[in-house]
């Protein structure tokens, strides 16, 4: 059984029974049936599931996980952690995070004015909420009606101008003020793609220059007692602990020294975001050499060596763990609408009564191959195929020829990789598969629901949905229905393939799976081709099996025109009006065409069938 390295990835949420993908919980229900019930209701196109329990078991994983490291080494600061609002913005993300976060005080992170006024309407009445990003006057304004809301607000300074505003901002405003932080610049940075997030040159952060300046201008002002947290961030989804523990050392060395200099309500430090998750589907290039134990095992011995050597009050700890507890919660669903090599069949064929000898060669190499000769006949017929082409450029063979060895080429191809198996992994072979392989036509756009895949390279978990209990036989190639040729993934991580089942879709569906999805790829997602968000339900658990809840449709061909400002009554009209000047149709066909593309405007872009 091909598991597709869910015991790498999978974090025990999914598990494979009967040949389907299950959720991991008493019931097991199938995401397949689940997919099946919500498509009854004659939603098409890729789905978008979101599950809450998910989101619980991160937030329940990363406390449970600080309350045993501050347990273990008798911490006296507190825990808190927050959730950037940049990685997942969407209600039917939010409004479950801020739910089930509310026993843990979880907090929201904010980065810009319509995330800061999110926050003020969705986070838990004294959870904590902590404003980063670069600020202007009218920004930290609302950070400061936010405090005389009530809100338990910090304002994380990027820049001395922004402590100026804030200074100033100050004397304008009522009694309650925010909390201010400062964004430490660290010469420690972070690993992997992120890396940049962190170190001297990174784009945020103060220097020790501009920290001890700060500070003056806190003291000046008669703000200082405002002052209460240091932040840095070393980069999203580090994959090494090691330059984390550097970058605590250096942090937590200048907590004490800026305590010193008389910052006494200064009692929290904010690691920012990075605690990565496992994307990888082998074990050969397993991404994260750290596991969350071992992440709030590190941070809470550090901070507290470091104060205890210096004397100091054990910092509280503020983590914006973003991608940990949002990707899981997002699976995308996608139907395949074709298998392209399904039309190199047998019953394709139409050999001459006399063929070149190439072709003579191609059928004989088809009708003999046996697992003992497999990679030799399908080295002969790649190379027959080379010729064949050359001999089709010269004018010697016609398109009929090259037709049949194409389908020769596909038939023998399919055979020799099925009889050397997808265990048999030699280079020549990993190049073979990689040459021959299958291309899926998968009804979703990458560029709106993977754009990290599109833009990083980011690899995503990628399996079917059933026949889990059939060897898949096919190297596989996955086509978006973008008109881009970057639409494509291309799946092979180190010379590991991705294989899929030989299904015929006219006849029965076959469903991909596209796991983790739930951090950043909605918000980065782009309306390339106007393939918008797809339609998204939430699946709640019961003890019974499932319910299936809050199903939203994607957007209307209006709905996305009117978001790119078209005037979407004009477009209408003109349509009307073309439609009603046409000489080529009659009155009863125009109607029949109006009702048609009345039908087609509120209707969603993605593709219903190609047959």
């Amino acid at each position: 059984m091909n598991d597709y390295g869910l015991n790498i990835w999978g974090n025990s949420n999914f598990v494979i029974e009967n040949g389907k993908v299950c959720i991991n919980s008493a019931g097991k229900p199938a995401i397949i049936d689940i997919v099946k019930d919500i498509r009854k209701e004659g939603y098409r196109g890729p789905l978008l599931l979101r599950f809450p329990h998910l989101i619980q078991k991160q937030i329940e994983q990363i406390h449970a996980s600080f309350a045993k490291a501050k347990k273990e080494f008798e911490y006296k600061g507190n825990f808190n952690a927050v959730f950037p609002l940049k990685v997942n913005q969407y209600p039917g993300f939010v409004k479950n995070l801020t739910h089930l976060g509310k026993p843990y005080n979880y907090g929201l992170e904010a980065g810009s004015k319509a995330e800061l006024l999110l926050t003020m309407a969705y986070n838990n009445d004294g959870a904590p909420i902590t404003v980063n990003g670069f600020k202007d006057k009218e920004l930290i304004n609302i950070g400061f009606i936010a405090a005389e809301m009530g809100h338990n607000i910090t304002l994380t300074i990027e820049g001395l101008n922004e402590l100026e505003a804030i200074i100033a901002t100050a004397k304008e405003r009522f009694a309650p003020k925010p909390n201010i932080g400062l964004r430490i610049r660290l010469h420690s940075a972070g690993s992997g793609i992120w890396a940049k997030s962190g170190g001297i040159y990174s784009k945020f952060g103060l220097t020790s220059t501009e920290l001890i300046e700060a500070v003056n201008l806190l003291k000046k002002a008669n703000l200082l007692d405002c002052f209460t947290m240091i932040h840095f961030h070393i980069g999203s989804q580090i994959n090494e602990i090691h330059p984390l523990k550097k970058a605590l050392t250096e942090a937590g060395n200048i907590y004490v020294e800026l305590r010193k200099m008389g910052a006494t309500n200064l009692k929290a430090i904010n690691l920012g975001g990075g605690l990565a998750i496992e994307y990888s589907q082998f074990k050969q290039t397993i991404s994260r050499n750290y596991t969350l134990n071992e992440y709030a095992n590190d941070v809470v011995y550090l901070l507290k060596n470091i104060a205890n050597q210096k004397n100091e009050f054990e910092p509280d700890i503020f983590i914006e763990s973003g991608r940990f507890v949002s990707a899981s919660h997002a699976l995308l669903v996608a139907p395949v609408l074709e298998l392209f090599s399904q039309d190199h069949t047998e019953e394709k064929l139409n050999l001459k009564k006399k063929n070149p000898p190439l072709i003579t060669e191609l059928y004989d190499l088809y009708e003999t191959i046996k697992p003992s000769n497999a990679l030799e006949y399908l080295h002969d017929a790649i190379h027959h195929m080379e010729s064949v082409l050359t001999l089709f450029d010269l004018g010697y063979v016609d398109l009929q020829d090259r037709s049949n060895a194409e389908i020769l080429v596909q038939l023998i191809s399919k055979k020799a990789v099925i009889m050397l198996g997808n265990k048999n992994s030699t280079a020549d072979l990993v190049r073979i598969q990689e040459e021959i392989k299958e291309r899926y036509l998968v009804n979703f756009s990458m560029f709106q629901s993977m754009p990290d895949f599109w833009g990083l390279q980011q690899n995503f978990p990628i399996m079917p949905l059933d026949r889990l209990d059939i060897r898949p036989t096919l190297p596989a190639c996955i086509w978006d229905i973008t008109c881009d040729s970057d639409g494509e993934i291309s799946y092979n991580e180190d010379g590991n393939q991705l294989f899929l089942h030989d299904v015929d879709v006219e006849k029965e569906e076959y469903f991909l799976g596209f796991f983790l999805v739930g951090a950043y790829q909605e918000v980065l997602g782009m309306k390339h081709n106007l393939f918008t968000h797809p339609t998204e339900a939430t699946i709640e658990l019961t003890p019974e099996g499932y319910t299936i809840k809050d199903v939203i449709e994607s957007q209307s061909i209006l709905d996305i025109m009117e978001d790119l400002d078209y005037d979407i009554y004009e477009i209408q009209d003109t349509l009307n009006e073309r439609l009603e000047k046409s000489n080529l149709i009659n009155e009863t066909q125009k109607k029949q065409i109006l009702g048609e593309l009345y039908l087609f405007l509120n209707d969603n872009s993605y593709l219903k069938t190609i047959n």
